[in-house]
């Protein structure tokens, strides 16, 4: 693997800044649907860290400074294509790439159209194919190059009313694990991140049209063995994690942040 042309450097050997520690500063990142909710908490945390990131979003326009805001549907290649260069011209390249656009649905294998079936696959599972199908040739120019894709506990746990999510969600991790084998010789990591019911602008959509929102919200507190929802800066941590030097040695691996959800089986409370 060669540097990347026009990485900065911070040491006499060359490396960038941050990358002996393990941190992702120097780096370049887009975060796709990045302008909300765990994409915004994870863009955010990049730059914290020092990274340069780029947002690509439908509705970029609320972004601001350190990041780079740009439009892109995921849904269009054209338009993924276009934005994906965009950022890497103007970020010097590319280093980091984090799938995390993506829609949600309800309703048992009875209730969706198959419209709405064609709608989320294309959004959760081919928006991560066409951002990454584009990044590609822009990641094997980097000595640091990453993909993390947001999935969900609903790809490794039978989720109620929750048929067509859980069904891109679990093509997502399959993916995931298919193009770790695919580039791990090429130096390009792919690892995904299942985040449990986390406490994010969509989740509050729902809980606003149920009929009883607080007891909604109980109850998806109370089947968390926590006792709470996950929250999009700690599902954020662990993609930045991901996605920094600090993981050089991560590749296929779904890191759950889901306060226990998939593995533990807690006695109710009080019992």
């Amino acid at each position: 693997m060669t540097e990347q042309t026009g990485a900065p450097t911070g040491d006499p050997t060359g490396e960038p800044t941050g990358h002996q520690s393990g941190e992702p500063a120097g780096l370049k990142a887009i975060v796709t649907g990045g302008a909300s909710g765990i994409g915004l908490a994870t863009a955010r945390l990049l730059a914290a860290r020092g990274a340069a990131v780029a947002v690509l979003d439908l509705e970029p326009a609320g972004v601001r400074e350190p990041l780079l805001g740009l439009k892109a549907d995921v849904t269009d290649d054209a338009s993924v294509r276009a934005a994906v260069a965009e950022a890497a011209e103007r970020l010097g390249g590319l280093d980091i790439v984090v799938n995390n656009a993506g829609i949600g649905a309800q309703g048992t294998v009875e209730d969706n159209p198959d419209l709405q079936w064609h709608r989320v696959l294309d959004v959760n599972v081919l928006g991560m194919v066409r951002t990454s199908r584009a990044a590609l040739p822009y990641l094997r120019r980097s000595s640091h190059a990453a993909i993390v894709n947001t999935c969900s506990i609903a790809a490794t746990a039978g989720l109620p009313q929750r048929a067509l999510y859980s069904a891109s969600k679990g093509a997502v991790l399959s993916l995931t694990l298919a193009m770790a084998a695919d580039h791990v010789r090429e130096g390009i990591r792919v690892n995904c991140v299942n985040p449990g019911t986390a406490d994010t602008p969509w989740i509050g959509r729902l809980l606003d049209s149920a009929d009883d929102p607080e007891a909604e919200r109980a109850a998806l507190n109370a089947r968390q063995p926590m006792g709470r929802l996950v929250t999009a800066d700690e599902v954020a941590a662990a993609v930045v994690y991901l996605a920094s030097p600090a993981a050089a040695s991560v590749t296929g691996t779904a890191l759950a942040v889901d306060g226990g959800m998939q593995g533990l089986r807690v006695r109710p409370a009080g019992s």
